[in-house]
C-alpha cells in the first residue's frame, strides 16, 4: 500500500511537518467548529465535518499551507435544549483558540487563519484574533464575518439552480447539502423535517434558545438539498476564502 499525502497536519508525521515549514508551507488553517444538534437528519458534527472541508481544501488551493485539527466544541449554549449537543463558554474556546495559535506560531507558520463554521463562534473569534496577534509574531487573519457566511451559502444554493434564500441557516437545504457532499451516508433522508421559515430573530435564538423557535432544531427546507448544491457551496466559499486569505497575506 502506498503512502497517501496529506495538508491536513494530524495526519502528518512531525518530520513531514518540519520540512513543510522549511518548504515554505507556513500558512495554518484553523476551522472553529462545534457538536450540536442539528435536526432529526444531520449529525451532531456538521459543523465540524464542514471545517474539516473546508480547511483541507482551502490548504490545497493556497499551495503553500497546512490544515490544522479543527477546534471543538464550540459556543452551542442556544442549542442545550437537544440531547448530545456539547458547549463551552466564549472564554473557553477563546483560550483553546490562543492555545493553537501560540503553538502554531512556535513552529514557526507565519499566518493562521481562523475559519468559524458555526454561528456561535464568529463573535468569539472575532473577538480574540486581534488579542492573539498582538501576543504572536504569526499574522492571525479571522475569517469571520457570520452575514458573509451565510450569504456565501445562499449564493452557492443559488448557482447550483436552488433559489431558497434563508437569513439564518441552520440544518435546512444548505447545510444539509453539504453534508451530502462530504458524506451522504451520514445524513439521515428518512428523517428529513422542514422546520420555520421567514422572518427569525437570531437574538431570540441566542437568548431562548433555539428550541423557542423549532421543535425539531431544523429552520427551513432540508428536501431542497441536493449532493451537487453542497459540492457548489463548497467551492463558493472556499473560493472566496483563498482569495481574501491571498490579499491579507500580500497586505501584511
Amino acid at each position: 500500500m502506498s503512502f497517501r499525502r496529506s495538508v491536513a497536519l494530524e495526519e502528518m508525521v512531525w518530520p513531514a511537518v518540519e520540512s513543510a515549514l522549511e518548504n515554505g508551507n507556513r500558512t495554518a488553517i484553523v476551522a472553529v467548529g462545534s457538536i450540536e444538534q442539528h435536526g432529526p437528519h444531520l449529525p451532531l458534527n456538521m459543523d465540524t465535518l464542514d471545517g474539516n472541508e473546508l480547511a483541507r481544501r482551502i490548504a490545497s488551493e493556497l499551495g503553500d499551507a497546512l490544515a490544522a485539527p479543527t477546534i471543538r466544541p464550540g459556543c452551542s449554549g442556544h442549542h442545550m435544549e437537544f440531547p448530545g449537543t456539547i458547549t463551552v463558554p466564549p472564554e473557553t474556546l477563546m483560550d483553546v483558540i490562543r492555545s493553537y495559535c501560540r503553538s502554531l506560531d512556535e513552529h514557526g507558520f507565519e499566518y493562521i487563519v481562523l475559519v468559524p463554521t458555526h454561528g456561535g463562534n464568529f463573535g468569539p473569534v472575532k473577538t480574540v484574533a486581534p488579542e492573539i496577534a498582538r501576543e504572536i509574531d504569526a499574522a492571525v487573519i479571522p475569517l469571520a464575518d457570520l452575514d458573509e457566511h451565510m450569504q456565501l451559502l445562499n449564493e452557492g444554493l443559488s448557482a447550483a439552480g436552488i433559489e431558497y434564500d434563508l437569513d439564518v441557516i441552520h440544518a435546512g437545504a444548505a447545510e444539509t447539502a453539504i453534508v451530502l457532499a462530504i458524506d451522504e451516508g451520514l445524513v439521515r433522508m428518512d428523517a428529513l423535517e422542514t422546520g420555520p421559515e421567514g422572518e427569525i430573530s437570531p437574538a431570540r435564538l441566542l437568548s431562548e434558545g433555539f428550541k423557542s423557535i423549532t421543535e425539531n432544531g431544523v429552520l427551513g427546507d432540508p428536501t431542497e438539498a441536493t449532493a451537487e448544491a453542497g459540492e457548489t457551496i463548497i467551492e463558493t466559499v472556499v473560493e472566496t476564502y483563498v482569495e481574501q486569505i491571498e490579499t491579507e497575506r500580500r497586505a501584511i
